[in-house]
């Protein structure tokens, strides 16, 4: 992470980047090729991994001109795979002729990847941050699916890259607007709805829903009796967790925390829980049981993620700080062991006056995921 202060407000909100982005992402999602115009003007069409077929890449490559596919991961599965990688950015792996379907899939999905060493005649190469091949990279993250993607660069034989993309019906994305999507979603975020919703054992409980202007995901602030807003308000930064908030897995502790907060707050008598839209450590659900695969494989929680090509916590912490401030809320005794929260919440303003200890027992099948959250990840046990 930067070591400069995160705020919203550095960015003017720009409902046009909202719009291009999440379009792209919803194409991505779909299955359909997006075209990603380089912060030097060069364009590529991309295509996500869970669409690569000989077939989809063929028409991908026609649809460029004839120019050759190539892969592009995350720094972190290039490390992960043994290859070089600048520390910001993605790596563009290549092979001459075009790089093989086969062997796309392969380096892009750990549980594809077959035999020892690399595949012969690959060749990695840095991608910094504004090309099309870090954006498409980070499109595929955005949109939940394996953080990788095919590219073929555009051929551009005559006009502009933007007449090129309206003759083609492709939807087309600056490199610039996918890097800064995430502050203005941020900027972008209001309270849309607010209702009392009694829980058991904290009966004067409101929700109150932010949503931003693109129409993702909602985040919620539970909010437990009247906080002070002149007061420290004792506060808890929850992910969400389909698994163990809702069916109650025991392979995390994320349901009692859930759970233990709401009532630890509620015995307090105020506070506020921040319900935040950032699955399996900001990867995604379905990417979450990617990794319950690789863990049940013998990786612990940190070297699944990365084995798929991300970092071992995606999640920031923005939304929840914008959220505070919207509340009234500048100051908090924050409930968490994990120091980094303690960290991003303060760079983004918000005064963290106390850390408030949150720990549950282990239940025999988290054990391991406790001990990794605590070794490896400085979870303060």
């Amino acid at each position: 992470m930067p070591a400069e202060p995160l705020t919203s407000a550095a960015l003017p909100l720009d409902d046009a980047v909202l719009r291009a982005v999440d379009r792209a992402l919803a194409a991505l999602r779909r299955g359909e090729p997006v075209a990603i115009l380089s912060d030097d003007g060069k364009p590529a069409v991309a295509l996500g991994m869970e669409s690569v077929t000989p077939d989809s890449v063929a028409a991908l490559t026609a649809l460029a001109g004839g120019g050759v596919p190539v892969l592009a991961v995350t720094r972190r599965r290039a490390l992960v795979l043994g290859l070089p990688a600048a520390d910001s950015g993605a790596v563009v792996l290549s092979q001459n002729g075009g790089i093989a379907v086969d062997t796309a899939l392969a380096l892009a999905d750990p549980e594809m990847l077959n035999g020892p060493g690399l595949p012969p005649g690959l060749s990695a190469t840095p991608a910094p941050v504004g090309c099309a091949a870090a954006a498409a990279v980070d499109l595929a993250k955005l949109a939940r699916l394996l953080p990788a993607a095919v590219l073929v660069p555009v051929a551009l034989t005559g006009g502009t890259a933007a007449e090129w993309s309206a003759r083609h019906d492709v939807l087309t994305v600056t490199a610039r607007d996918v890097e800064d999507y995430r502050v203005h979603v941020v900027r972008s975020l209001r309270r849309v709805a607010d209702a009392r919703v009694p829980l058991d054992g904290a009966e004067e409980t409101r929700v109150v829903a932010f949503r931003p202007a693109d129409g993702g995901p909602e985040y919620l602030a539970i909010v437990i009796g009247e906080p002070d807003p002149d007061q420290p308000v004792l506060a808890r930064l929850h992910s969400e967790c389909f698994t163990g908030d809702l069916l109650g897995s025991l392979r995390c502790d994320c349901g009692e925390q859930l759970r233990g907060a709401i009532r630890e707050i509620s015995n307090v008598g105020s506070g506020v829980l921040l319900y935040l839209a950032q699955e399996g450590r900001g990867i995604g659900l379905v990417n979450k049981l990617r990794a319950y695969r690789l863990q049940d494989s013998g990786f612990d929680t940190v070297d699944a993620n990365e084995l798929l090509g991300f970092e071992a916590d995606e999640r920031v912490y923005l939304p929840a700080a914008e959220m505070l401030r919207q509340l009234g809320y500048g100051r908090v005794r924050l409930m968490t062991n994990n120091p980094e929260k303690l960290r991003q919440l303060a760079r983004c303003g918000i005064e963290v006056v106390e850390r408030v200890p949150h720990i549950f027992a282990s239940n025999g099948h988290n054990a391991a995921y406790l001990r990794t959250k605590a070794e490896r990840s400085g979870h303060m046990f």
